[in-house]
């Protein structure tokens, strides 16, 4: 198959399911080889099967450094080794300053960020053996741009990832290797109904309302949808986007401009 992303190899965290899931589907369409990589093994093998050939599943559990190395070895022993990670596996949770705990604290950072600290280390270690480059791509967030009242430690893990893409990005590229990410706004799918559950709870609002209230502020005019941030990962993979470096790009239908 032809594409821009043809004969490449690529791992997506956390892509059984929605806009990982989505982004698995247009670098398929593309040309490239995606590892379907998720904590789920049968939903993400149901999900590669339901793509087609291209798409194969492999298990991994981005807090345990064992199952990061073992899935980028998967990859290397089926592709030949790693062209493109995209670090998608995240976590959301919010509540007040004074009732945030350690648990929900830990539990975002150590997936969010060292998750997808140690995950990029591995994939750039396995690059860096193969001598060819490659393209890592981050999911940050407009919630990385600034700060929310009830969303301080998601905003927080965010940031770091907006943080870690500028320095790995200028450590990578002597190797060749671009890491860039992307930031999007509020996207309308199963992640943002837990989230909407989330703030009916803590804002007293009935369920759906807080999901209206930022769709009609998106200057755009509505939520963005999964479909909307596949032109940008496809570009950051491909070789349009050699000469990028340690970027972060929002997708967001104008919520935040930089």
């Amino acid at each position: 198959m032809s594409g821009r992303l043809s004969g490449k190899s690529a791992i997506i965290t956390g892509s059984a399911r929605g806009i990982g899931r989505a982004f698995a589907e247009a670098y398929v369409r593309e040309g490239a080889t995606v590892a379907i990589a998720d904590i789920n093994l049968e939903r993400a093998a149901a999900t590669a099967a339901e793509i087609g050939p291209q798409a194969y599943a492999v298990e991994l559990d981005v807090t345990q450094q064992a199952s990061i190395e073992a899935a980028v070895r998967a990859v290397e022993e089926k592709t030949g080794g790693v062209d493109i990670l995209i670090n998608n596996a995240a976590l959301f949770d919010l509540a007040p300053i004074v009732e945030i705990t350690r648990e929900s604290y830990d539990r975002l950072f150590s997936i969010n960020v060292a998750g997808s600290l140690f995950m990029l280390q591995a994939v750039a270690k396995s690059m860096i053996a193969k001598g060819k480059g490659g393209k890592i791509i981050n999911m940050a967030s407009q919630a990385g741009r600034r700060g929310e009242a009830l969303v301080a430690v998601y905003c927080a893990t965010k940031a770091a990832m907006i943080s870690l893409t500028q320095s790995a990005g200028l450590d990578l590229i002597r190797h060749g290797i671009n890491v860039n990410a992307i930031a999007p706004g509020v996207v309308d799918g199963e992640h943002w109904d837990g989230v909407d559950a989330l703030f009916a709870r803590h804002e007293n609002l009935p369920l759906g309302e807080k999901k209206r209230q930022v769709g009609a502020a998106v200057p755009f005019g509505r939520m963005g949808r999964a479909e909307d941030l596949t032109g940008m990962a496809v570009f950051l993979a491909s070789a349009d986007a050699d000469y990028i470096v340690a970027q972060t790009y929002n997708v967001d239908g104008g919520n935040w401009m930089s």
